[in-house]
């Protein structure tokens, strides 16, 4: 028997690595300012840590968080070794992270879409809501240069059409900046 709502359930999991690093800065402050000795420099130790868990929580979070009916979308997303595979209702296919070219958010599609990009596969479409599509979140934080507050915010926006999230060579003149 549970005496959590099931709503509240779902934030607090949603949110755990935010309350976790909240919860050690917490811990921290109270062992730097209150026990002194060893634990007290233990303590000191613990704020930053604290803080950096919170923070990359708080993304996660966000991430996470975008759409109503997060993770029952249309088919189930597997992240295994480098590679991102996706088995849906009416399409599928899998890439290569490693070999990953483009990163693209289309909002205009129903649920909004990841576009994933390989040389030599063809497009995936990955819905942002399907099942295990909170795994992408740290495939695309290891992408190199990318801006993962500018995903968030692209991903939150919901604007009208596709964005570049990410390319590994740019394809245009590189004076010209996406946004």
């Amino acid at each position: 028997m549970s005496f959590i709502r099931p709503e509240a359930r779902a934030a607090l999991h949603r949110w755990r690595e935010a309350l976790t690093g909240a919860a050690l800065v917490a811990l921290g402050l109270y062992w730097a300012l209150v026990t002194g000795g060893l634990l007290g420099w233990i303590g000191w130790l613990l704020i930053p840590a604290g803080a950096g868990i919170a923070v990359i929580g708080v993304q996660r979070a966000r991430f996470r968080a975008t759409g109503p009916g997060r993770g029952q979308g249309p088919g189930v997303v597997l992240v295994d070794e480098g590679e991102i595979t996706y088995m849906g209702p009416l399409s599928g296919g899998s890439v290569s992270v490693p070999d990953l070219e483009r990163l693209v958010l289309d909002p205009s599609a129903r649920p909004a879409h990841w576009v994933l990009e390989e040389p030599g596969r063809p497009i995936l479409h990955i819905p942002v809501n399907a099942e295990g599509a909170s795994a992408l979140f740290d495939v695309f934080a290891a992408l190199p240069g990318l801006r993962t507050e500018r995903m968030l915010a692209e991903l939150n926006r919901g604007g009208a059409h596709a964005v570049v999230i990410w390319e590994r060579r740019p394809l245009r003149p590189a004076h010209q900046r996406l946004h």
